[in-house]
């Protein structure tokens, strides 16, 4: 059995585990939302997932991209742009860094997400990959907040074969990976390092392989897996 078919079990054991109906999913635009809703239809058929376009002063383009995944997928949409709920919320809050702002993004597409999957009583998708999980590249409680994870074991170039497998659009394929969190703003170049080099790294750090990339990036990508491992564990408990 190959990557996408046992990608495709494994959600179906999720959601049959849960007593769950369906699945709901953000729909971002970029590549990863697509393959992981093309795999959540291939699992459980395109009447049982539920994508949400949810803008907030995105750029038109991505809302165009995401439109074109879920027809591929043929699944059930809904719009519900949340720039003027950003605004608001932005005008309660004291003044902060752009990463404070930026972080409130992710965290409003959750409430949403979430309110659809209670309502429906759906599982959230996640849309997140290896290489973004292992280096902490995720808001907390944000798009890191999702019941399960089918792309979380999969490094970015994984995630491209399975795209190109999927008939994913091209455009989706190859454009720069963005979280929209701000005009201009691309993932490459707010971590610092590309994905082919981040891929890479995390491969031979994994496998204990002598690393090739330079010194200087290698330390980086490490040092933000170790900063970040707080991110992959569920809170603290203090045991009396």
């Amino acid at each position: 059995m190959g990557m996408k078919n046992e990608i495709i079990q494994w959600i179906r054991r999720q959601v049959a585990a849960c007593g769950a109906k369906g699945i709901v999913i953000g729909l971002s635009g970029g590549i990863d939302s697509a393959v992981a809703s093309a795999l959540c239809v291939k699992a459980l058929g395109h009447k049982r997932v539920l994508g949400l376009f949810l803008p907030i002063e995105s750029h038109a383009q991505d809302l165009r991209d995401a439109r074109a995944a879920a027809k591929k997928a043929g699944i059930k949409t809904r719009l519900i742009d949340l720039s003027g709920i950003y605004r608001e919320v932005s005008l309660l809050l004291p003044a902060a860094g752009a990463s404070a702002r930026a972080n409130l993004k992710p965290r409003l597409r959750m409430l949403m997400l979430y309110y659809h999957a209670n309502k429906l009583n759906y599982l959230v998708c996640g849309t997140g990959n290896k290489a973004e999980i292992m280096v902490g590249y995720f808001t907390k409680f944000g798009d890191g907040g999702c019941d399960l994870l089918p792309l979380g074991g999969l490094l970015k170039r994984q995630v491209r074969q399975l795209a190109r497998e999927l008939a994913i659009p091209e455009r989706i394929i190859t454009k720069p990976p963005t979280a929209g969190l701000w005009p201009g703003q691309t993932d490459e170049g707010e971590m610092g390092v590309s994905y082919a080099d981040l891929d890479d790294i995390l491969d031979r750090h994994e496998h204990k392989k002598r690393q090739v990339a330079s010194p200087k990036t290698v330390r980086r990508v490490l040092e933000m897996v170790k900063k970040s491992e707080h991110k992959r564990q569920r809170p603290n408990i203090f045991i009396a």
